[in-house]
């Protein structure tokens, strides 16, 4: 007998691991860990996040990154945007506090405008709309790797000791639980890059359940500390709205400057991927690390903003696969499923 899988409707906007991921939080909500109890699960979760970090780096191919740079004018693009244009649209956000937005909001807001960009669904974006897929590749590798250093400093200089437990002690523990384990992964890339790529699905899963720990763990330490208490329905509305208008800004920007930069359409199609989405993967455990208690409402605007992208890239991407087709242009490799972790 042939073993099903679990699909949703593809009308739905969201797939499961979007639903799991909404699980999570209610479960913390209806269960948080408290006590001894919080205290296991905050160890399990420091040593699953350092387990992701380290498979990151196994992962990256240190070949395929150096090959990559011969297109350097489109991933210094994509970098712009990212470290760039993102925290400028995010300082200027600060005109909204506090009439729209609280400042706890605010340094979840600018946090996500620090985060690097995704790879898996900036590759199976661009591979829909017929776009540059190895383009895609290295900006989105790139992006990542740059952003294990840089978001932490940027972090450091713009949010400073507003970012609740952020301080030169956030910064050890970024360097011990992130920095380490990616480097250790480079390392030892030559032997266990192969048994990596053979269990590539089963370490998937390891992905997700990492991540899955880090927000149940974020989440029910917010509970504990009351700090749900501290945002409204309309808040979390006007943060809703907000997101909206910067994720347009940031497509609108990618595109059309793109355009004026001389990019051809291909090329056009990644840098707006690469530039305009944020990772929900390596902004999670940063945010663990650098806001402490204050972590549950860091992650919230990344978590919004992460569903919002997938929705709204997911139309941009089917959209630009028909004008492609009826422009004769060639086909991308095809990509079987989205993965939204990244």
């Amino acid at each position: 007998m042939s073993r099903r899988t679990l699909q949703l409707p593809s009308w739905l906007p969201f797939d499961l691991s979007i639903l799991t991921l909404i699980g999570t939080v209610v479960l913390a909500a209806l269960l948080p860990a408290s006590g001894t109890a919080a205290d296991a699960v905050g160890g399990l979760s420091t040593g699953a996040v350092a387990l992701l970090f380290f498979l990151y780096g196994a992962r990256l191919s240190t070949r395929e990154a150096l090959d990559g740079l011969r297109h350097w004018r489109l991933h210094l693009t994509v970098l712009a945007c990212t470290f760039a244009l993102f925290p400028l649209l995010g300082l200027a956000a600060k005109g909204l506090v506090p009439y729209v937005l609280t400042p706890q909001l605010y340094g979840g807001l600018l946090f996500l405008c620090l985060v690097p960009s995704t790879i898996q669904s900036s590759i199976a974006f661009t591979s829909i709309a017929r776009g540059n897929v190895p383009a895609a590749i290295c900006a989105g590798s790139f992006s990542s790797l740059v952003g294990i250093f840089l978001t932490p400093l940027l972090a450091a200089l713009l949010i400073g000791g507003g970012a609740g437990g952020f301080s030169a002690d956030s910064l050890l523990k970024i360097v011990l639980q992130l920095l380490v384990p990616f480097a250790a992964g480079q390392l030892l890339r030559r032997w266990v890059g192969g048994f990596l790529a053979r269990h590539k699905k089963a370490l998937g899963y390891v992905d997700r359940g990492s991540i899955l720990l880090v927000v149940y763990t974020a989440f029910s330490q917010g509970v504990t500390e009351g700090i749900w208490h501290r945002v409204s329905p309309g808040r979390l509305g006007a943060l809703v709205g907000v997101e909206a208008v910067l994720l347009a800004v940031m497509l609108a920007l990618s595109w059309y400057g793109a355009k004026r930069l001389g990019f051809g359409r291909a090329d056009r199609i990644a840098i707006q991927f690469a530039g305009s989405k944020k990772s929900l993967a390596a902004g999670l455990p940063m945010a663990s690390v650098l806001f402490g208690a204050e972590a549950s409402l860091a992650v919230l605007p990344l978590m919004l903003f992460h569903q919002m992208q997938l929705m709204v890239c997911a139309v941009i991407a089917k959209r630009r696969s028909r004008d492609a087709v009826g422009e004769g242009a060639e086909a991308a490799p095809s990509v079987s499923s989205v993965p939204v972790a990244g």
